[in-house]
């Protein structure tokens, strides 16, 4: 009987999803909502995005999509040890972190979450819901990806 072949899945997220986490974090650390001033910004990235995520996916799945993008953000950046994922499904112990290493711990974070969502639905999916969830931001219209022939809605 022939053995079976185990195909993993990468763990590296793509460069696309790096760059919407690190222009996400940035866009919040800059949105200047004074009730928001004690909250990290990757924490209300988290936040904007569970809102949408749990309605496709509900608050488990949220969970567990947050919970393993942290544990690979962890695998990389060992003093992220004090972030947990609450049970309300928010983040909790980036405050703990350094001032210097908050920003790009928490865009990691992200970065590996719009990873791993971009394997479940697809990166142009993944785009959609960011460009939903921040359509402010013109970063992240999917128009380029019907001028490239790459909508995959044709």
């Amino acid at each position: 009987m022939p053995s079976a072949q185990i195909r993993t899945l990468p763990n590296i997220p793509s460069p696309n999803a790096r760059a919407i986490a690190q222009r996400l974090v940035a866009y919040e650390a800059g949105a200047g909502n004074p009730s928001e001033a004690n909250t990290p910004a990757a924490a209300r990235v988290a936040e904007k995005l569970r809102r949408s995520i749990s309605t496709l996916a509900g608050n488990s799945g949220w969970l567990a999509l947050l919970s393993r993008a942290l544990t690979l953000a962890k695998a990389q950046v060992p003093e992220l040890g004090p972030v947990q994922v609450r049970t309300d499904g928010s983040l909790e112990g980036l405050n703990e972190l350094r001032a210097n290493q908050a920003p790009e711990a928490g865009a990691l974070i992200i970065t590996q979450l719009l990873g791993l969502l971009g394997l479940l639905i697809g990166e142009y999916l993944t785009r959609r819901l960011v460009a939903d969830v921040w359509p402010d931001l013109p970063a992240f219209d999917a128009e380029p990806y019907r001028e490239s022939g790459n909508d995959p809605t044709r």
